[in-house]
């Protein structure tokens, strides 16, 4: 009867955590479909906030810069951040390795504000025009560090007999690098893939330096509309990122589900072939 208790309370504790965290988003996905223009109460069901919303040229615009922004940053990072995390891991020296991996954690530590602000100093001194490229260059720079840590440790993982075998079978450094350590290395690359885009979509801090006249991201916008006043249209394309988010960590959840299962798969068959 006594373990019971914690159980209880360690429920009862994860409960409220997630009422915390999800009743905002609630409350406002309710107001989303309000039939007013406020959020001081419910005057009736509405879809009017959503087809204004797609009515909206402007936003659309947006909301294809940003995802166009955060396919290509995540893209380009995780690229860049396999191929450092690689080169990390070549390094013989231990301490080397360690001091680049510190300078790769310096900009996930730092403050997003010193991080947007020391950009706008580097772009304007290389006479840089604020828009699309100098945020699509910021967005790269602060996912490099997140792919390079979701990589590593599958590298590290990694066993370096495969790679023995696959020299020793009289395979090239690029065939044992495509057919070997990146099919290995798979889940660490999506999940690298995964945080960067999600990274790139809600940023703020770095991004609002970084924009020029005439190109905005929906973090932005959405900051800019909500100094103005409450916009009900904001809800609605905030449910529908909402949404967008809850779609990508479950394909994120069913894709991890299936490589397991295939992982599985393979080392069953694998031992009924010793077996034999």
């Amino acid at each position: 009867m006594k373990r019971d208790h914690p159980i209880r309370w360690s429920n009862l504790y994860l409960l409220l955590v997630f009422i915390v965290l999800y009743l905002p988003i609630i409350y406002l996905i309710i107001y989303s479909f309000n039939a007013g223009d406020t959020m001081d109460r419910i005057t009736g069901f509405s879809w009017r906030h959503y087809l204004t919303l797609f009515a909206d040229t402007r936003m659309i615009s947006i909301v294809l810069n940003t995802v166009i922004i955060a396919v290509l940053s995540a893209l380009l990072a995780t690229i860049i951040g396999t191929f450092g995390a690689l080169g990390i891991d070549q390094l013989k020296k231990r301490s080397l390795q360690n001091g680049i991996l510190s300078l790769n954690n310096v900009l996930m530590v730092s403050p997003d504000v010193i991080i947007g602000a020391s950009f706008l100093i580097f772009f304007t001194f290389l006479g840089v025009k604020l828009g699309f490229g100098s945020v699509l260059l910021s967005h790269i720079a602060f996912s490099v560090p997140i792919v390079v840590l979701m990589v590593l440790p599958k590298i590290k993982d990694m066993s370096q007999t495969m790679i023995d075998a696959a020299y020793d079978l009289g395979a090239t450094k690029w065939q044992t690098l495509t057919r070997v350590i990146l099919p290995a290395i798979t889940p660490g690359i999506f999940a690298g893939y995964f945080m960067a885009f999600t990274y790139s979509l809600d940023d703020f801090a770095v991004t609002f330096f970084v924009t020029g006249n005439g190109f905005s991201t929906l973090s932005v916008e959405i900051y800019s509309r909500a100094r103005q006043g409450i916009d009900l249209e904001v809800n609605a394309l905030s449910t529908l990122m909402f949404l967008v988010s809850l779609l990508l960590v479950g394909g994120y959840y069913l894709l991890n589900r299936y490589n397991e299962k295939k992982k599985i798969h393979r080392a069953k068959a694998s031992q009924e072939v010793d077996d034999a």
